[in-house]
């Protein structure tokens, strides 16, 4: 299982925060070549089940309320994933453990739609920076496609 990282990360993200929150949306888009693989990533190898795609960048202190995932294009059929995040620095955190599904699983990504986020889970308050990441599962993709998934939250700065 492979982990691919689009290249660019952070780089739309908005400059800075203040001591009393700031509202933010952060969007990454993923767009697949005509064989599956992701474009401009690390890896242009098809996407299969059980690989990681880090989406981006998600700063210290960012309090995660909401996420869609707006499928424009489908992937190959069968294809679902998990949209949630990991830490950057690879180490869990005892407090708001890293989730990769903390916004669904099994979400639809082969056919067009917007997809919200499908659980119940309280918005948690990222302890250190972290990555959004897909995780795909289902069916590998063998296709173009294109997925702009947004994230809303408040940036609160560090502690």
């Amino acid at each position: 299982m492979a982990t691919i990282k689009k290249l660019g990360l952070g780089l739309q993200q908005f400059g800075g925060f203040t001591p009393y929150g700031n509202l933010t949306t952060l969007r990454a888009v993923l767009l697949t070549a005509a064989d599956g693989g992701a474009v401009n990533a690390d890896s242009a190898t098809p996407l299969g089940v059980g690989d990681v795609v880090v989406l981006d960048k998600l700063p210290e202190g960012l309090v995660l309320e909401d996420a869609q995932v707006i499928v424009s294009t489908a992937m190959t059929a069968a294809v679902t994933g998990s949209l949630g995040f990991i830490y950057a620095d690879g180490v869990d955190s005892a407090d708001v453990p890293q989730d990769a599904a903390y916004f669904g699983a099994g979400l639809a990504l082969n056919a067009t739609g917007r997809l919200r986020a499908a659980t119940a889970k309280a918005p948690v308050k990222l302890p250190k920076p972290a990555l959004l990441v897909l995780t795909i599962a289902g069916a590998a993709n063998a296709k173009a496609s294109r997925l702009d998934v947004i994230v809303h939250g408040e940036r609160t700065g560090p502690k």
